[in-house]
C-alpha cells in the first residue's frame, strides 16, 4: 500500500516544470498499477504549447463513475530555496519541495486513498502535464479521449489546493473566466518638432484605455464577485527624446463571472478601441469561461466527508484563478478540494505531513460515499 508521504516525495523528486513529461509520470504509473488501475499515457501537441504528456488511469467498470483530476506539472521554482526545489526534504512537520501542495501532494493522497477503498463502479484519474501552462494539449485532450471511449464521469473532484486557513475550510464550486486582450494602435513616426507630419498613436490608446477602465461590467451575484478589467501592460518602446512613435500597445486582462462570456468581452473591447483608433489591431484569447456547479449532491458529498473526517464545515467558494475544472465542468459536475494554498507558487513551498495524511482520509471517505 503506498505511503502518502513517500509517494509525494517521489513525485516532487521528479522534476516536472510545465509542460511535463517522462519521469514524474513513471512514478505515478508505478504507484497505480499494483492497485488494479489500467494506465494509459500519451503525448500530444507541438511547440510552442507542447508536447505534453497526459495520463488516464481507470479501475473497475460500470457505475457510478467517480473521477479525480489533477496535474503533475509545476511552475518554475525560481532562485532562493532553502533546500533544492526538486530535492524533497522534511524539516520538522513539513515536507518541502516544488509541487508539495500544487498539486503532487493531493495526487499522492488520492492514490493512497484508492488503495484503502475497495473498487466499486469505475474510478478514474485524469492527470495532465500542462495545467500551469497554456493547457492546450492537456485536460481538453484527456476529455476528448474519455468521451470517445464512453468514459464520461458522473462527477469529478479536482485536487487543487483550495484550503485557505486550515485543511477542509474551502471547496471551490466554480471559477471565474479569464481572457487576455492585446491592443496595438498604429500611427506614423515623425520628428516631435513637426507633429503635422506624424501621427501619434499614444493619445488615442490612452483615451481608449480610459474608457475601458471606466467600464463596470456587472455587480457580481450570489456566487461570484464582480467582473474586473485590468490594464497589465503598456508600452511604446521609444528610447528617443525627439521622435513621435509609430506604434503604441497595451494588454488587458479580464476576470469575469458567469454573467459574461469571453468572446463577447473581446468584441466589446474591440468596439471601444475602434471608436478612438479605427485602424487598431485587437486580438483576444479566452483562457476559460466562468462555470458554476450549483450546490447539490456533489458538494454535499465532499463537504459531508470533510465534516465527518476533519470536523470542519467547508465554505463553498468561487474565488481564485482558473483551473482545469473549467474544462471538466463541460462534461460532468465538478468541485475542487485539496491542501492549503498558502505556499503554492512560492519559494519553499511546503505541506504539513499531518495534512497529507488527513487529506488521504477525506479522499477515502469520499470514495466510500460515491
Amino acid at each position: 500500500m503506498p505511503d502518502v508521504v513517500e509517494l509525494t516525495k517521489a513525485l516532487i523528486g521528479a522534476e516536472s516544470v510545465t509542460p511535463a513529461r517522462g519521469s514524474v509520470f513513471d512514478v505515478l504509473e508505478q504507484a497505480l498499477l499494483p492497485l488494479g488501475f489500467r494506465v494509459e499515457r500519451f503525448v500530444e501537441g507541438e511547440a510552442p504549447d507542447g508536447p505534453v504528456e497526459n495520463l488516464l488511469a481507470v479501475r473497475g467498470h460500470g457505475g457510478p463513475h467517480f473521477a479525480f483530476a489533477g496535474h503533475l506539472d509545476v511552475v518554475p521554482p525560481g532562485e532562493g530555496w532553502t533546500s533544492g526545489a526538486f530535492a524533497p526534504e522534511i524539516r520538522g512537520e513539513l515536507l518541502y519541495g516544488r509541487g508539495a501542495v500544487d498539486m503532487k501532494g493531493a495526487i499522492a493522497a488520492f492514490v493512497a486513498a484508492a488503495a484503502q477503498v475497495p473498487a466499486r463502479g469505475t474510478t478514474s484519474l485524469i492527470i495532465t502535464g500542462d495545467e500551469e501552462g497554456p493547457a492546450t494539449y492537456g485536460t481538453p485532450k484527456l476529455i476528448e479521449r474519455m468521451t470517445e471511449r464512453g468514459l464520461v464521469p458522473d462527477c469529478c473532484v479536482v485536487g487543487e489546493p483550495t484550503s485557505a486557513h486550515r485543511l477542509g475550510d474551502t471547496i471551490k464550486i466554480g471559477r471565474r473566466g479569464s481572457t487576455v486582450i492585446d491592443i496595438a494602435v498604429i500611427g506614423r513616426q515623425g520628428h516631435v518638432a513637426y507633429p503635422h507630419l506624424a501621427d501619434n498613436p499614444v493619445p488615442r490608446l490612452v483615451r481608449a484605455l480610459a474608457e475601458i477602465d471606466a467600464i463596470v461590467l456587472d455587480k457580481g451575484n450570489a456566487w461570484f464577485q464582480p467582473s474586473n478589467i485590468e490594464v497589465i501592460d503598456l508600452g511604446v518602446g521609444n528610447k528617443a527624446t525627439n521622435v513621435i512613435p509609430g506604434r503604441a500597445a497595451a494588454r488587458i486582462s479580464i476576470r469575469f463571472n458567469d454573467q459574461q462570456r469571453g468572446p463577447d468581452l473581446i468584441e466589446r473591447i474591440r468596439e471601444v478601441v475602434a471608436r478612438h483608433a479605427p485602424n487598431a489591431e485587437v486580438h483576444g484569447r479566452v483562457y476559460g469561461e466562468a462555470f458554476l456547479t450549483e450546490p447539490g449532491p456533489l458538494s454535499e458529498l465532499v463537504s459531508g466527508a470533510i465534516r465527518d473526517v476533519l470536523g470542519v464545515d467547508a465554505e463553498l467558494s468561487t474565488t481564485g484563478g482558473t483551473s482545469d475544472a473549467r474544462f471538466l465542468s463541460r462534461v460532468c459536475p465538478v468541485v475542487e478540494f485539496g491542501l492549503l494554498n498558502a505556499t503554492m507558487h512560492k519559494l519553499d513551498e511546503a505541506v504539513a505531513l499531518a495534512d497529507l495524511r488527513a487529506l488521504t482520509d477525506v479522499y477515502a471517505e469520499i470514495l466510500r460515499r460515491v
